[in-house]
């Protein structure tokens, strides 16, 4: 059993919110957590794709308010939104008689859907945590190039061998694209969008280019657009801006896109082994999007991240603006010998960071240059969790 980060977060804003909506990916451990946490309070589960579980919601007011005394967990809460405006009304009448949290915990994997509803409906009386797969520190820097081949959703993580956690990720994405993808509102044929996943894979960290890629599918700008906004809202993509700076340069205004799992990037090129990442020419941008992804799962509330390049060639991976002000660089290198890129060094004279790192696949730090330190993803990632 492999503890979660997030564990005495959930249960920390139980024990001060009414509600706490926790989304993320489907097979990201949702259930597991709520179900770990919610056992020790004695809370009730409802999975709302079940079909059982859906009868009992037939009179949901009659249902819901016998157990205004327990906590209640509500497993794909989009799937019954018609939930959301009586648990705002469950939820004062609880206040009413005292009881102002813990009442309801909501589960979901659908991002904007789940906070839509919620927000309309729950404002004020609602807390939201976001739990992603598997990251470095909770499976320890000793398992690092496991986690990135394999990635980080638990069943392909945990696999017995390669071979089945790569079975298990042609599967995952197979139910997304047949299935999920299709209930959002996708009408494209699934070999469209099978392909449209491959080749985000082949473009992971480089500058979207809508028309290109619209063009290489057949399709034009406005519905890639539109299937991308799907694959973010499925927490599947991720697309990171660059930072708009004030330096008297011009400036790169097309974002980055990755898809957020290393482990999908792999199965989708048919990458099953490290052998294979590592002679394939996706390597450097895998390690990249692997890097940036389990970074910002540590960033504290209220940051921002963003990628900053100029058309004269400084560039740096990955910019961090802390809520506390501060403005940390970074570069990615797949290297045992990180010395940072002249492009880097200019980007330091124009952007003059509070802190600069190159993150690399060493164990110890080094520095590399004035005030840059190459240092390894597992304690940067300690430091931005630890606020050191």
């Amino acid at each position: 059993m492999i503890i979660r980060r997030l564990q005495p977060i959930l249960e920390d804003r139980l024990a001060r919110s009414s509600v706490v909506v926790l989304t993320g990916p489907r097979q990201a451990g949702k259930t597991t957590l709520a179900l770990t946490v919610g056992e020790a309070m004695g809370a009730l589960y409802l999975d709302l794709e079940s079909d059982r579980d859906r009868a009992r919601l037939l009179e949901p007011e009659l249902y819901l308010e016998t157990y205004l005394n327990r906590t209640l967990i509500l497993d794909e809460i989009h799937r019954m939104p018609q939930l959301f405006p009586l648990l705002r009304s469950l939820v004062d009448r609880a206040r009413r008689q005292g009881r102002r949290n813990g009442l309801y915990l909501l589960l979901g994997s659908v991002s904007p859907e789940v906070s839509r509803q919620a927000g309309e409906s729950l404002a004020g009386r609602a807390s939201y945590l976001e739990l992603a797969p598997f990251d470095s520190l909770e499976v320890g820097s000793e398992a690092l190039e496991t986690l990135w081949l394999r990635g980080g959703f638990p069943e392909s993580y945990l696999a017995p061998d390669e071979e089945a956690s790569f079975r298990w990720r042609q599967d995952f994405l197979r139910a997304y694209v047949e299935r999920e993808i299709p209930l959002l509102g996708g009408r494209l044929p699934v070999e469209t969008v099978r392909r449209l996943l491959t080749m985000l894979a082949h473009l992971q960290g480089e500058l979207l280019n809508l028309s290109r890629l619209a063009g290489s599918l057949g399709l034009d700008g406005r519905t890639v657009g539109r299937y991308l906004d799907l694959l973010a809202d499925l927490y599947l993509l991720r697309r990171l801006p660059p930072l708009e700076a004030n330096v008297g340069k011009r400036l790169i205004r097309s974002p980055k896109v990755y898809l957020r799992d290393s482990g999908l990037v792999h199965a989708l090129l048919g990458l099953r082994t490290l052998d294979d990442l590592l002679g394939h020419p996706v390597v450097g941008a895998s390690w990249e999007g692997f890097v940036v992804e389990n970074l910002l799962r540590v960033l504290p509330e209220g940051g921002e991240a963003y990628f900053y390049r100029t058309r004269a060639g400084a560039e740096v991976d990955l910019v961090l603006r802390l809520g506390s002000g501060e403005m940390w660089m970074i570069e990615i290198k797949r290297s045992l010998t990180p010395k940072p890129r002249p492009g880097f060094r200019t980007a330091l004279g124009d952007l003059k960071p509070s802190r600069a790192f190159v993150v690399y696949p060493g164990d110890e730090v080094i520095p590399v240059g004035e005030g840059v330190e190459a240092t390894p993803l597992p304690l940067l990632m300690t430091r931005l969790w630890d606020g050191s």
